[in-house]
């Protein structure tokens, strides 16, 4: 939790030193379908990672950062199917849109697409590591914003789709950011299930384990 929030604040002070200086740039971004959500600077991020891996693996990488309501079962992969013409085969989009209704019953917002243009480019990344590399940032009940939140979770959602899909070519790409959150997450889903097995052995199998063993002495 302390990583996270320090790097949002790492992010905010290198959002607020860049972004004077990158608004010029930006205009020729190339990796943006759609962006109302996203800071000039986590978009000039963006498109240098995407830059760096269509040079390098020839896959071209697309964001659409959406604040569009879309209604429940919205279909995402319709939807960007008006931005084809911007777009470049091979190709992969990520898809952020937070305030796309997920169930009306239980009023949850928030949807993530991945959607390759064929079945080689979807071999080349795990779905549920890129998605879930945003979402344990923006789930995140801390003192930093939406707005933030939202920033870090599409980069580095983007920045492990990009890596995934650049390793499965055997590239190294230097622009990407470590995924320390997911390795934060692994290792407090291995304490909770080392804490389980713990408590499991002392109030269950311990229990029943001296039961026998005194059984037997008897």
């Amino acid at each position: 939790m302390h990583k996270v929030k320090l790097r949002v604040s790492l992010y905010k002070r290198l959002f607020a030193l860049l972004a004077f200086m990158l608004a010029p740039l930006l205009l020729d971004a190339t990796q943006l379908l759609r962006n109302d959500l996203l800071k000039l600077e986590a978009v000039h991020i963006i498109d240098e990672i995407g830059k760096e891996l269509q040079k390098t693996t020839g896959i071209h990488s697309y964001v659409i950062a959406t604040s569009e309501h879309f209604p429940e079962r919205f279909n995402l992969v319709e939807y960007s199917k008006q931005y084809e013409a911007n777009m470049s085969r091979p190709y992969v989009i990520y898809v952020f849109a937070p305030y796309a209704t997920i169930t009306k019953k239980s009023e949850v917002r928030g949807r993530v697409g991945i959607i390759p243009s064929s079945d080689e480019v979807r071999a080349l990344y795990d779905y549920d590591n890129v998605r879930d590399a945003g979402i344990n940032i923006v789930a995140i009940k801390d003192s930093n914003t939406d707005e933030d939140k939202f920033n870090i979770g599409v980069l580095q959602a983007y920045s492990v789709l990009a890596d995934q899909i650049a390793a499965s070519k055997d590239v190294k790409l230097t622009k990407t950011i470590p995924d320390e959150m997911g390795t934060m997450v692994m290792i407090l889903r291995i304490l909770v299930y080392s804490g389980t097995a713990i408590l499991l052995w002392i109030f269950v199998l311990r229990p029943l384990w001296l039961r026998r063993k005194n059984g037997n002495k008897e």
